[in-house]
This record gives structure tokens, C-alpha cells and sequence, in this order.
């Protein structure tokens, strides 16, 4: 079981911020490694595999903050009702790049999160696999 994924971020306090306002994640951990390191983690409330928000320390980290996947779905967020939470991320200020689209599998739609990666909001038909 993959347990945690790190996400490079730009600063921890605006990933942090953004997480657990817009998406609605819980912050299970935020303690400070150093001065200048912190072990942050967030997940989807309900459970599920934590994302680590590691800070970008040099310039080839900083280069991958919103490009982990070179442009690519990078995460996948499954929910009981996609057109709800549509709605209700839209007025928390997530940014959608389509509409909601019927696949065999279930009801999906991309999102961006505030550095540009981009996620699949997954509404699955019971039984069915991606």
C-alpha cells in the first residue's frame, strides 16, 4: 500500500492553505525537521493516501512545481457526487479545465491545483475500474 506521494510546492504555509481550504483536505502533520525543512502532510478527509508537500529547495525543484507529470493527470480524487463538488470547489476557487464527462467507468472531470498540476475528480460507476 502506497502510504504517501510527495508533491514539490513552492512555500508549505500556501500549499497547506490551498489543500485544506480549496480541496477540503486534513492536515495530519506539519512539524519543523529545521530551520528551514518541515514534514508536512495532508489527505483527503475520509482517508486515503497522504500527500507529503515537500518545498522546492534549489532551481531544479522549483522547475518541477506544477509540472511533476510534464503536463500529464498526476492525481486522482475519487468522490460519491462530482457535480457537487464541482460546485463546491468552483466556490472555494478551484480552478476546472473542462466540464464534468461521462467515461465507461464514471462521471470524471480535470482540475488544476494552485500550481497547475492537474487531477482527476472521479465519480466511478459501482464495479467499475479505470
Amino acid at each position: 500500500m502506497i502510504t504517501q506521494i510527495t508533491l514539490v510546492v513552492r512555500e508549505y504555509d500556501e500549499a497547506i492553505a490551498y489543500f485544506t481550504k480549496a480541496l477540503g483536505f486534513v492536515l495530519l502533520e506539519d512539524t519543523r525537521v529545521s530551520a528551514e525543512k518541515r514534514w508536512v502532510r495532508v489527505a483527503p478527509r475520509g482517508g486515503g493516501t497522504a500527500l507529503l508537500l515537500a518545498r522546492a529547495v534549489n532551481s531544479d525543484q522549483a522547475r518541477s512545481v506544477g509540472n511533476q507529470t510534464g503536463g500529464r493527470v498526476a492525481f486522482f480524487l475519487d468522490t460519491d457526487d462530482v457535480r457537487r463538488d464541482v460546485h463546491d470547489m468552483q466556490a472555494r476557487g478551484v480552478r476546472f479545465v473542462e466540464e464534468p464527462r461521462d467515461e465507461p467507468y464514471g462521471t470524471v472531470v480535470v482540475f488544476e491545483d494552485l500550481y497547475g498540476n492537474k487531477w482527476d475528480l472521479v465519480q466511478r460507476l459501482s464495479g467499475a475500474a479505470y
